[in-house]
């Protein structure tokens, strides 16, 4: 079990300095320069006092530099624990905007990531065993997972928003409410998170619920179901052993399903304006601002690397057979 631990850890480091290095490289390959654009907003009217001001940020920013160099001195930085300064936000650090954008994007992502997959599993089960169940949520579940998450957040918001007016259209709380830890600033809170997380949600539980639907079937109608049926087993006792095989599919899938759903996050939080770390990405790529896309692509990087590994622990605790394989391969 250590040599399979040390082998996926061994993988997981690959994949952070291939990962890292492409996120480091797409934004300084773009066209464009992000100094002239904070220069521009400056508003120099001298254009030796710009000139100044532009070499003097591309020195700070270290943008003078030939390339290697500039990918040298980020990995540097990045195992002394700096992320660099926002250019569109001087001089406010990276690490502080991501901080500041991390809890919104968790307050939507956990929520939605932990309560599709249970209540789709969930719904897949039964409509599996129920055929009233099965012709309703089959078709609901395949044009659910179908939807690109903006396109329903869109949705969303005329409908239930601008249509109906129930729910706000944007932010994370209204502007005027005193913030702080009251019911008052927590209900408004919820009442503005409600649609982001909905549009992560549905599309999620069509997913999952398919998903599960199908490999019940399928192991109900494999050969240890009919041999257990056989031998005069109840049904609820197939029933379950069914449930306990198609879930190791589902834990395989939610790791699988973990950059997709952190990519509808980004995309629903510029819907709606949510101040998440999709909201900053926006914000930054219009921007030119490098060290803020390359600073939360690292986070997302380094948060997906880590779930996924959790998961795969999860899943050899959970599959008995995946231990005895391991155990006899190390003897």
């Amino acid at each position: 079990m250590r040599r399979y631990f040390a082998r996926k850890l061994i993988t997981y480091g690959l994949t952070f300095v291939v990962a890292v290095t492409v996120d480091w490289a797409i934004p300084h390959l773009m066209p464009g320069n992000p100094v002239l654009s904070l220069v521009a907003r400056i508003q120099v009217q001298d254009p030796k006092v710009a000139q100044e001001l532009y070499d003097h940020y591309m020195r700070a920013f270290n943008l003078d530099l030939p390339l290697w160099k500039q990918y040298w001195y980020f990995w540097v930085s990045l195992f002394h624990g700096d992320l660099g300064t926002s250019i569109l936000q001087f001089p406010s650090t990276v690490t502080s905007i991501i901080m500041h954008a991390v809890p919104y994007t968790l307050g939507l992502l956990i929520p939605a990531i932990l309560l599709s997959w249970y209540a789709g599993n969930k719904v897949g089960a039964m409509a599996a065993r129920r055929k009233v169940l099965d012709n309703t949520a089959l078709p609901l579940g395949y044009a659910l997972t179908a939807t690109p998450y903006m396109w329903l957040a869109i949705l969303l918001t005329w409908l239930l928003a601008v249509t109906w007016q129930i729910f706000p259209v944007g932010f994370a709380y209204d502007p005027t409410a005193a913030r702080g830890w009251t019911w008052a600033f927590i209900s408004n809170l919820l009442y503005h998170w409600f649609l982001p997380f909905m549009s992560l949600f549905l599309v999620a539980f069509g997913g999952w619920a398919i998903g599960m639907r199908n490999m019940i079937i399928y192991e109900l109608e494999s050969d240890y179901a009919h041999y257990l049926g056989a031998l005069g087993a109840p049904q609820r006792l197939v029933r379950k052993y069914a449930f306990r095989n198609a879930m190791l599919p589902q834990i395989t899938g939610l790791a699988l399903q973990l950059g997709a759903i952190i990519a509808g996050a980004l995309v629903t939080e510029i819907v709606f304006s949510y101040p998440g770390l999709g909201y900053q990405i926006y914000r930054a790529i219009t921007n030119e601002d490098y060290f803020v896309i390359q600073g939360i692509f690292l986070f997302i990087i380094v948060g997906v690397l880590i779930a996924n590994f959790l998961v795969d622990v999860v899943y050899v605790l959970v599959d008995p057979r995946t231990r005895i394989g391991m155990e006899g391969g190390k003897s």
